[in-house]
């Protein structure tokens, strides 16, 4: 016995996996984040399938609908916003599904990470400036471990994309300024990334704060923080990739000097 825990994407219907679309369509059960999840995808479910919405249920709810229509018989598709794998909330799931005898197969999904990346444009590794990428969140009720505080994950420097933070903007600057970044780091907010009201912000470490205030973001918001967020850095030829250098050689091509 299993269920199926898919990724529906940041928001357009249209970023669902082939294969995760395809279980959606065959399910005979689909319980779906209907305060993330896009409805139009949930529209594409086979005809006659039972819809349910989780947002007003608990752990407990949610595992006991699963294990009554598994046992039944009929195929569940439980749908998650974005990719299941990060902040997506299913182990504990996983942990009361085992112990019914029911384990789960886990279908990837487009992170809100990478949408929000798409959106503005953006490579969140350049060569020679960053090659790390930090997905994190602030803390804020939800703790943090001490050695992930956010002072201490910017000390590195690199690219930070922060979920579920944007009521801690205030939290983040003091953070990052603190770990030494300069106040003029380009910052790009992509508020419900792929939607049809998708809203970007383009600003600065130092003016982070004030631009989420005057433009209303207080949730469903992916904050990208570092040097790979300036708009204008795929002008800078000292960050260019090795990968079509003529010069380098590597297994599929031979370099040629200049």
């Amino acid at each position: 016995m299993k269920i199926y825990i898919i990724g529906a994407g940041p928001g357009d219907p249209d970023l669902i996996t082939v294969k995760g679309l395809r279980i959606l369509q065959e399910a005979d059960v689909v319980l779906y984040t209907d305060s993330l999840v896009n409805e139009e995808l949930i529209a594409r479910a086979k005809p006659g399938a039972e819809v349910l919405q989780s947002a007003g249920m608990s752990l407990e709810d949610m595992v006991a609908v699963m294990t009554d229509r598994v046992k039944a018989g009929k195929l569940v598709a439980r749908v998650h916003t974005g990719d299941p794998a990060v902040f997506g909330a299913i182990m504990e799931q996983k942990a009361l599904l085992a112990k019914e005898g029911i384990s789960c197969e886990i279908i990837p999904g487009v992170s809100s990470v990478f949408a929000s990346a798409a959106a503005v444009g953006a490579e969140l590794t350049i060569p020679d400036l960053t090659q790390t990428l930090i997905l994190t969140r602030a803390e804020g009720r939800t703790p943090v471990p001490d050695r992930e505080q956010l002072k201490e994950l910017a000390s590195h420097h690199c690219t930070i994309a922060l979920f579920l933070s944007a009521t801690l903007t205030k939290k983040v600057v003091r953070e990052l300024t603190e770990a030494g970044w300069s106040l003029d780091t380009p910052v790009a907010v992509v508020q419900r990334a792929t939607w049809p009201d998708q809203l970007i912000v383009r600003t600065t470490l130092e003016k982070l704060d004030e631009d989420m205030r005057t433009n209303g973001i207080r949730s469903h918001a992916m904050i990208l923080a570092g040097w790979a967020l300036d708009p204008n850095i795929h002008e800078k030829d000292e960050y260019r990739s090795k990968l079509y250098d003529k010069t380098f050689t590597h297994g599929y091509r031979k370099g040629v000097k200049e």
